[in-house]
């Protein structure tokens, strides 16, 4: 099978609580060989930025997290690859190739021109805030929160012209309305469920599902259990809950997943990145057709990728 995942924390889990161990082993969820049954295998690695850190001691975490992706690439040629083109990213040698996002636009550091440097490091997605606020927008668990700032406007503005993948998982309410308003590209929750059937405030109204969908964006399915169900009692059956609401509401081309993998509790029926074939069979002993299957567990991400954000 073929997996495409939108968000995953192990390379800040491996970089920092870790202490540096390398992809061969990896953190709870995630590991190379964890990894080996997938026919192909793209994983979106954030370098998740903690809400408190600001100005330099923002970018000296984040260079940290870079380093070592940039560094498990060269450690690990055969088997890990950081997509940086559309070349890249379609080529059929089986290795974990790997997208790197950003979460918490204080990587920025208030500076537009690290938007261009982030860009030239590999960076292909931002995830614009964490809960808290930050230079750009207030996060969702912000009381009130606002939207864009007038900086964070010229981010979303400078990550279109680069062909960045603007994030509004976590984004406040209103922050999300703002991207919706100003993005000239469509635009991605990398790592939200619906929050009509879980209250959480992190998911998505049917409202914003509907605007993500009808603007041809794409929408990843979150694995935490806190985000499933409002109890947090949740299992992989939930995961097919929160899809069959996104379909019903006619979300067939944006679907995705956005596992969370190394960053939250996910359901005790999972262990880790190996369970993916398990939920792929439970979608098909659920009578979907292993087409509309395979677009959400790859082809959906890679159409976007490849149509808005990966340049030849």
């Amino acid at each position: 099978m073929e997996l495409f995942d939108l968000h995953c924390d192990t390379a800040f889990e491996c970089a920092g609580r870790l202490g540096g161990v390398d992809l061969s082993e990896g953190a709870w969820h995630i590991s190379l060989p964890r990894g080996d049954f997938l026919k192909q295998w793209r994983q979106v690695f954030a370098i998740f930025m903690p809400d408190e850190f600001r100005g330099e001691r923002a970018i000296q975490h984040y260079e940290h997290v870079r380093d070592y992706l940039h560094r498990q690439e060269s450690i690990f040629p055969e088997r890990f690859q950081i997509v940086r083109n559309k070349r890249q990213s379609l080529d059929t040698e089986k290795k974990c190739r790997c997208i790197i996002s950003v979460e918490g636009g204080s990587a920025l550091a208030g500076k537009i021109e690290r938007v261009q440097s982030l860009y030239n490091d590999g960076v292909r997605l931002i995830t614009l805030t964490w809960n808290g606020s930050n230079e750009l927008a207030d996060g969702i668990r912000v009381e009130k929160g606002k939207g864009l700032t007038r900086f964070g406007r010229d981010v979303v503005r400078e990550m279109n012209r680069l062909h960045m993948a603007v994030d509004v998982s976590h984004l406040s309410d209103a922050g999300f309305y703002d991207v919706a308003e100003l993005s000239s590209v469509p635009f991605v929750a990398s790592h939200s469920n619906a929050r009509a059937l879980c209250g959480d405030r992190r998911n998505l109204t049917d409202d914003m599902i509907g605007i993500l969908n009808a603007r041809g964006g794409i929408i990843g399915l979150n694995f935490y259990v806190g985000f499933l169900k409002d109890d947090g009692n949740a299992g992989m059956s939930d995961i097919i809950r929160h899809a069959e609401y996104m379909l019903s509401r006619g979300c067939e081309n944006s679907l995705c997943l956005g596992s969370d993998f190394d960053g939250c509790d996910i359901p005790p029926d999972m262990t880790g990145v190996e369970s993916m074939g398990e939920l792929y069979e439970s979608f098909l002993r659920m009578n979907y057709s292993e087409e509309l299957v395979k677009k959400i567990f790859s082809k959906n991400a890679e159409q976007y990728f490849s149509d808005y954000i990966f340049e030849e």
